[in-house]
């Protein structure tokens, strides 16, 4: 890695409405101004339509199969650069990472890079707003009938016990600990963890309270139901991490279990 260039200027990710979705573990925000834009040709083309924050295409539909083949494009891409800056950054050190290093390994452009990130730390930690995002998909599409606690609970479980082997959960995805305990220590990571998780945790909020026909800027009671869940998730996920015996599909079982026991005890 190269650790004679400066660290990039950073600056806050445009990200999603907010939540602690699936790990929903609380999140970050991190601030800064992204370096400059590359002008050459990349991964996903410098005449593609500009992506949103989670790699999406958001120019509209188009005629035929094109919008469907350059969104799984755009997403490769943005996986690959994710997964090299998580690499590098386990492997060295976050404060040795530049955006040139994880542009380098992924084969893109620095323009590339800025479309899909607007920070170094969005891009280490962009697997947990993927993994945050996919448990507001399994939320979605629990019974309307379930209650809004068991149904985040059952969400949590969806995406803990997914068999897609290209996105596992975090006890079944190596160097993930180790993600954790750089994020207690890294200002920059702390703060756009928090972020993250706390648009996700927003998303689920508004899930939430369309399921019960109530504001979810007003009333209250979607924001504590995601609350608790989001608790659950957080309080597992810090013990698991911080003990090395600790199986989180155990100890996500406990918190939830705790969390509906009234007081917990």
């Amino acid at each position: 890695m190269n650790t004679d260039r400066p660290a990039p200027h950073t600056a806050p990710a445009s990200g999603p409405a907010s939540g602690s979705g699936p790990g929903a573990v609380s999140g970050p925000g991190a601030q800064g101004v992204p370096g400059p834009r590359g002008t050459g040709p990349d991964a996903v083309g410098s005449d593609a339509a500009e992506p949103d924050a989670a790699g999406r295409d958001e120019a509209g539909p188009r005629d035929g199969g094109g919008a469907g083949r350059r969104d799984r494009k755009a997403r490769r891409t943005r996986e690959a650069m994710a997964a090299a800056a998580l690499r590098l950054t386990l492997a060295h050190g976050f404060a040795a990472l530049a955006v040139e290093d994880v542009t380098d390994a992924a084969d893109v452009s620095r323009r590339t890079f800025s479309r899909h990130f607007g920070s170094r730390e969005d891009a280490v930690l962009d697997c947990l707003r993927a993994d945050f995002a996919r448990i507001n998909e399994a939320l979605a599409a629990r019974p309307a009938a379930e209650s809004p606690v068991a149904a985040y609970r059952a969400a949590v479980a969806a995406w803990l016990h997914d068999p897609d082997p290209e996105h596992p959960a975090w006890h079944r995805r190596p160097g993930m600990r180790d993600l954790f305990v750089l994020i207690d220590e890294e200002p920059a990571l702390t703060a756009a963890f928090r972020r993250i998780s706390v648009a996700e945790e927003e998303r689920s909020i508004r899930l939430v309270a369309a399921r019960l026909g109530l504001h979810p800027e007003t009333d209250l009671r979607p924001a504590v139901a995601v609350g608790l869940g989001v608790a659950a998730l957080h309080a597992a996920t810090r013990t698991w991490v911080r003990d090395p015996a600790g199986d989180l599909p155990t100890l996500l079982d406990r918190a939830f279990d705790l969390a509906a026991a009234e007081p917990p005890s």
